[in-house]
């Protein structure tokens, strides 16, 4: 978030340069930001696999995946500039000779820069290898420079509390604090950013951003895709930990968030971590009450027939797995009493579509309570995607003779300000570059959102539902998700 600082020479090596990953967002994301001039004067991007190639190859590799990904036009004269950079190294992720002829390699990069070069290493691998090359890189004292050296750990960050602290421990032996950045790309995405500055940077919202005029928060995720080729990693993780426990938390965050000091990156960690403390824990016995899960069967859209969860490649035909999930959450501190927060996400649902919707309290008296139209509560609404706006709901009145009302909206549209909106790995890679953790998770973070969810993980996953599958493809979900709502009077918006 911070673009003042000036961008040092820096090596980048990426663990998985072949992966689907690498090739969709993170070579774009670089290329993107080389033609907006915002990588280092002097860099160089290394690419980890484990076959033989050569540089020439590979680069032709990643061109032919630019020009599928990029969101920016791959022309002859940008991609000479870029592909000067990119080296491919063979390299085995189990071998101490590998990761000493890489310190070779970066040694020599670091004598063509005339300095120790910054060095930012890109774990776009399964979780079960962090723990090989981590202690490999602090064996061969890869990254010994805790103010140059940072590596980025790409989500699942653990499956439990438990594993994610031992993560967390293991990480530690290798690398300071503020070396690790724990990425969610949905914190790098340019609506979720924009709720710090329409919170904090207008007098008008932040004093109503309150339990005196807020009834309720939504916080929807909703996917028209399935499972699709992730069925073996989908099959062990489910929506809440792939999804709620760290997506929809972290926006959770944002929104609830104390207003920051200052927007170091440290106090607006500390204000989430905060949040995240607040958030009342649900015992055991209570899960059926504030939590719903579903899994997807067949349906019949737009007259063509479509799987169910249990009948996509690699899923077990009595799975237990949700496909989807949604949870009331209550915060435990005075901003937000008695409020709830209703999260929800979901494969094959009606429709892609990702916002948050604040419900403001309606007025306990108004004038116009006679009228014979009723009246609209007073909604902000911030589309997250595939809409990138932010809705303004009220009341005004109808043109014409009689004093008739109608709702109307006020938008800010992000589109209409700049069609061209980077991506969020673009965003987030180069906080990454400059050293901004702002919008990555810090170690506490990662293990109070697991806390949050510890008590529904594992009643859902001792206890099978025997109502699976529980809601068509292309619906909203299970009808038990209305019920969750509206109990408290509220309507899924």
């Amino acid at each position: 978030m911070n673009q003042n600082r000036i961008l040092q020479p820096t090596t980048i090596v990426i663990f998985g340069a072949t992966g689907d990953l690498a090739k969709r967002k993170l070579f774009p994301a670089f290329y993107n930001l080389y033609i907006d001039g915002r990588m280092p004067k002097g860099f160089n991007i290394v690419a980890l696999g484990r076959a033989e190639n050569t540089d020439e190859l590979f680069r032709n590799y990643i061109k032919e995946n630019l020009e599928s990904f990029s969101r920016k036009k791959v022309t002859s004269e940008d991609w000479a500039g870029f592909q000067a950079h990119i080296t491919y190294f063979q390299h085995q992720l189990d071998e101490e000779s590998s990761y000493q002829n890489l310190q070779q390699k970066l040694q020599d990069f670091d004598a063509v820069y005339g300095i120790r070069a910054n060095r930012l290493f890109y774990l776009s691998i399964g979780p079960n290898f962090i723990s090989t090359i981590s202690n490999h890189i602090k064996t061969t004292a890869l990254a010994s420079d805790p103010k140059k050296d940072r590596i980025i750990i790409e989500k699942p960050f653990g499956h439990n509390k438990q594993s994610a602290i031992e993560l967390n421990s293991l990480l530690a032996k290798t690398f300071e604090e503020e070396q690790i950045y724990r990425i969610d790309h949905y914190l790098g995405k340019e609506t979720v950013q924009n709720i710090l500055a329409f919170r904090f940077g207008n007098s008008i919202f932040e004093p109503l951003w309150k339990h005196k005029y807020i009834e309720s928060v939504q916080i929807t995720v909703a996917e028209e895709v399935g499972v699709e080729t992730r069925g073996a990693f989908y099959e062990q993780t489910g929506a809440l930990r792939d999804m709620i426990q760290n997506h929809l938390l972290q926006i959770l965050c944002m929104v609830a968030m104390e207003p920051p000091a200052s927007l170091q990156s440290g106090e607006i960690r500390d204000r989430k971590v905060d949040v995240l403390k607040s958030i009342r824990r649900i015992s055991p016995d209570q899960v059926d009450h504030y939590a719903v899960r579903g899994q997807y069967g067949k349906s019949t859209i737009n007259g063509v027939d479509v799987k169910g969860y249990r009948q996509e490649n690699g899923i077990a035909g009595d799975s237990n797995t949700e496909t989807f999930a949604a949870i009331k959450f209550y915060l435990d501190n005075e901003r937000w009493k008695d409020v709830p927060f209703y999260v929800r996400t979901g494969k094959k649902m009606k429709e892609k579509h990702s916002y948050i919707t604040i419900q403001f309290k309606p007025l306990p008296h108004s004038t116009f309570s006679d009228s014979p139209h009723l009246l609209s509560a007073n909604r902000l609404i911030i589309n997250i995607q595939p809409m990138m706006d932010i809705r303004l709901q009220f009341m005004t009145k109808k043109p014409g003779l009689t004093l008739d009302l109608k709702p109307a909206e006020m938008i800010f549209d992000n589109f209409a300000c700049q069609e061209d909106t980077p991506e969020a790995y673009e965003t987030l890679l180069q906080d990454a570059l400059l050293g901004d953790l702002t919008l990555f998770m810090r170690s506490d973070q990662v293990e109070e959102a697991w806390d949050v969810v510890t008590t529904i993980q594992e009643a859902w996953e001792n206890n099978k539902d025997l109502s699976f599958p529980n809601y068509k493809a292309g619906s909203w979900g299970p009808e038990d998700v209305n019920a969750l709502v509206e109990r408290q009077g509220h309507n899924w918006v």
